[in-house]
């Protein structure tokens, strides 16, 4: 079980409300049966619509917490939203407000969703927008982001939280670990046994 509790690099900020899954990772992308290669593709529509988005800006290139705005992650359940964004190299989103589902999908990755209230989102996202190197700082057990001198106050979900600190987040590790239980108690299922 991997603790996930500080996340340090730098940010990429995504300005907009209500960007939706689609968005993130559009539909024709999900027709493999890994993950694998999605994060090349995260945001492929915007990005070749949009000339300048932060997703190519190689200021940004080796980001790893996403400033992002109020809504982040609406419409479908897909997880391949989150996933696309771990796979380019998120492991941390701090925004206005998430979707409950694309949270929940993040959080079965071990991707950390964080809120802040939207003053301090936007004077984050102006901070590394006016330098891209600022070095930046997501901490879940302080519920803290820190981006350059300033320091910012997080909420997450106790919950989540927990899972994250815990290592409680990844449900497959969880089980993997104890494998053995687990084979326990299947042996006691009637339905596992024929009956």
């Amino acid at each position: 079980m991997t603790r996930i509790d500080l996340i340090d690099g730098t940010a990429i900020p995504l300005r907009g409300s209500n960007i939706d899954t689609d968005r993130i990772i559009p539909a024709r992308f999900l027709k493999t049966i890994t993950f694998e290669g999605l994060g090349e593709h995260v945001f492929a529509d915007d990005r070749r619509a949009v000339e300048g988005h932060p997703f190519d800006d190689p200021r940004y290139k080796h980001a790893t917490v996403l400033f992002v705005n109020e809504n982040f992650g609406s419409g479908s359940s897909r997880e391949h939203a989150p996933q696309a964004l771990k796979r380019w190299g998120i492991g941390a989103c701090v925004g206005e407000s998430f979707s409950e589902i694309f949270r929940g999908n993040a959080l079965a990755i071990g991707l950390a969703c964080a809120t802040a209230n939207p003053t301090d989102v936007e004077q984050a996202m102006q901070i590394v927008e006016a330098g891209a190197t600022t070095p930046v700082r997501v901490s879940v057990s302080g519920l803290t982001l820190e981006v350059g001198t300033r320091v910012i106050p997080l909420t997450i979900s106790p919950g989540e939280r927990g899972a994250l600190l815990d290592g409680h987040w990844d449900a497959t590790g969880l089980l993997l670990d104890q494998f053995e239980q687990v084979r326990a108690a299947a042996a006691g299922l009637p339905y596992m046994n024929g009956f």
